[in-house]
């Protein structure tokens, strides 16, 4: 559900976006029309009475115009593990390899019902009879002619273009950048600053823009990136910021064997990492995030 004020905004100024780069998809619109409302988002925010009018008998174009990576988004899959470095073709078969084992471990203790697991009767048992009847399904369709997009039908989803262009387009992308690409752009009221906590300054959306966040909605996105030849990880991507002075898109890395598991997790049991409050995202990653963001 998008957030009221930035639908009211979108309501506005979304199809006259549309008409100047018609060429672009639904993503890049709601982005543009975002970053040309910042200045008016605190007065909508104490002025809702003056709401645009949606039709609420049909959805908004800005929710249903297509986007060149809609399909990723409707496939089936939990998350989209995104291929950022070509360079080792070795290293990423063997890192789909480790999804691959531990995506079969993790449907066999699903299926067979874990004796170590403990969810008392939360919404996860009921996930877990979903993925059961799912996997079964999934263990009698595996073929060993499946490509690597293709292997991990319930959990994860992989990015792996083989054309030049498409290459191009993902090779060592920032984590905003994927956000941009294959999640929708939204909002939401930046988190509070703790006691003796100043605001950020100068503002910045993707933290505290006039008390508002930029955030994303949609798949989980695990990136693949150049260091994941070597350390058999990737990046976590936040689709917000965490607590105050956070950033969204912030990552962490994990390795390849937890992947599966923990979206499961994190799609079915509200999982979150927040470090026990401490700041130990990637400062790198973030500081690139922050400085590419500007940059339509």
């Amino acid at each position: 559900m998008v957030h009221p004020v930035f639908r009211n905004v979108l309501a506005r100024r979304y199809e006259p976006i549309k008409a100047k780069h018609p060429a672009e998809g639904r993503r890049k619109w709601r982005l543009r029309v975002l970053y040309e409302s910042w200045p008016e988002l605190a007065s909508d925010a104490s002025n809702m009475a003056n709401m645009a009018e949606i039709d609420s008998n049909s959805p908004p174009s800005f929710e249903t115009d297509p986007d060149p990576m809609d399909p990723i988004q409707d496939s089936e899959e939990l998350g989209v593990v995104i291929r950022t470095d070509f360079s080792n073709e070795e290293a990423w078969s063997a890192f789909c390899q480790q999804v691959q084992t531990a995506q079969k471990e993790l449907m066999s203790d699903i299926t067979n019902g874990d004796p170590n697991a403990d969810h008392e009767g939360t919404s996860t048992d009921v996930a877990m009879q979903e993925v059961s009847e799912q996997a079964g399904n999934v263990n009698d369709e595996e073929s060993d002619e499946s490509s690597d997009e293709g292997m991990i039908s319930d959990i994860i989803k992989f990015i792996n273009p083989t054309e030049e262009a498409e290459r191009a387009q993902l090779t060592n992308i920032s984590n905003i950048t994927a956000l941009r690409l294959f999640n929708d752009t939204d909002i939401r009221q930046a988190p509070s600053p703790g006691p003796n906590v100043k605001r950020i300054s100068p503002p910045h959306p993707l933290i505290d823009q006039n008390g508002w966040q930029e955030i994303y909605t949609g798949k989980n996105l695990w990136v693949f990136d150049a260091r994941s030849n070597n350390d058999g990880c990737v990046r976590v991507v936040s689709q917000t910021g965490d607590f105050y002075g956070t950033a969204t898109g912030d990552s962490w890395r994990a390795r390849a064997s937890h992947i599966c598991e923990l979206q499961f997790n994190m799609s079915y049991s509200g999982l979150k990492i927040d470090f026990d409050g401490q700041d130990r995202w990637d400062w790198n990653e973030r500081v690139r995030n922050l400085q590419e963001s500007i940059r339509l």
